[in-house]
């Protein structure tokens, strides 16, 4: 079944009014978009390569309260700017039926991102994290099916910090992030 998003193309709000109406980790989403760079010197003339397709879309599910959209959308911006595709947020909290077409292992995980038609056909998602990120929650889910268990919040604890450490320090994630869409993008 093909999913879509028509009822609600438009509706978003820009990056930039997001960024500019963050309540919540402001500084540290502005923060991670400025520490990206290029790190493959093929990427940014891929993203580039796109800007003649008006047949495209972005529409990211997301909140600003949510640490995997503040590491992981700066990068999404960027790309999608470099792609010269537009953009738009929608905030998760106002879009719940939207939200709700695309859980996560039956959760509301976010940021989600939408590659659209411009009719709002789905042609590519991708998020919350990176795979190797979300390698930890997918392993965390299957060994922990009872949310009533004695050691389940112990154990998400734990995966909360495994989540960290594989995003690490630095930046190395976001080449992973821009691989990902690579792959999303090239094959649409």
């Amino acid at each position: 079944m093909s999913q879509t998003i028509a009822s609600v193309i438009g509706q978003g709000i820009t990056p930039q009014a997001f960024i500019e109406g963050m309540t919540q980790n402001q500084l540290s989403f502005v923060k991670w978009g400025e520490a990206f760079e290029w790190a493959l010197e093929d990427d940014k003339p891929f993203f580039e390569s796109l800007q003649f397709r008006d047949d495209l879309r972005c529409s990211i599910l997301m909140a600003d309260w949510c640490g995997d959209v503040v590491r992981n959308v700066p990068v999404v911006f960027k790309v999608m700017e470099a792609a010269g595709i537009p953009t738009e947020v929608l905030i998760m909290e106002q879009f719940m039926e939207t939200m709700d077409q695309f859980l996560t292992m039956g959760g509301r995980s976010v940021p989600v991102v939408l590659i659209t038609d411009t009719g709002g056909h789905v042609l590519a998602t991708w998020g919350p994290r990176p795979r190797d990120v979300q390698a930890h929650m997918i392993a965390f889910k299957e060994a922990n099916k009872d949310r009533e268990a004695a050691d389940y919040q112990e154990n998400l604890k734990q995966t909360y910090k495994n989540i960290m450490q594989q995003y690490g320090e630095g930046t190395d994630y976001q080449r992973r992030i821009v691989r990902e869409l690579h792959d999303c993008l090239s094959s649409i």
